[in-house]
């Protein structure tokens, strides 16, 4: 284990392909930067912001001995023929700022919202738009901004 932050990340394996690059790099910058990790997986991008919850209110309470400084929430969304996309990726990005702003939290956001597969793939590859890794990146930098405040 490292000496630098934990971090929870929490990947919604809906995409597992797309999925997989985007934990590639997230991992990968965490790992650079010195942090450490424990990935928890859901089904969808909609879970993620009931499981960061989860996760709070285990340390409010005490309930575990993980304790995370910041989250990287990690997932894809794909359009489709119904409008269903439009209320999952709402909610899901809703869900996330709303856990951000309510707790306090450090969280990097890696959700994925394209019109097709391929841009999906495209910004997740690490070699092209690793939006993992700027996701863990963005949810260190959240990490020192709280520091620096002090909280």
């Amino acid at each position: 284990m490292s000496g630098g932050p934990r971090l929870l990340i929490v990947e919604a394996r809906f995409y597992d392909e797309i999925t997989d690059e985007l934990v590639r790099g997230a991992v990968e910058a965490l790992t650079r930067h010195g942090a450490g990790y424990k990935r928890i997986i859901v089904p969808g991008i909609l879970e993620i912001p009931s499981v960061i919850r989860y996760a709070v209110r285990a340390m409010e309470l005490r309930a575990t001995d993980f304790r995370f400084a910041g989250y990287v929430a990690l997932g894809c969304a794909i359009k489709g023929e119904t409008d269903h996309y439009e209320h999952v990726c709402h909610q899901a990005m809703t869900g996330v700022r709303e856990m951000a702003l309510q707790y306090s939290l450090a969280i990097g956001n890696g959700i994925l919202t394209c019109p097709t597969e391929a841009l999906a793939l495209s910004r997740a590859r690490m070699t092209e738009g690793n939006h993992g890794g700027r996701a863990a990146e963005a949810a260190l930098r959240m990490i020192a901004v709280k520091k620096e405040l002090g909280l």
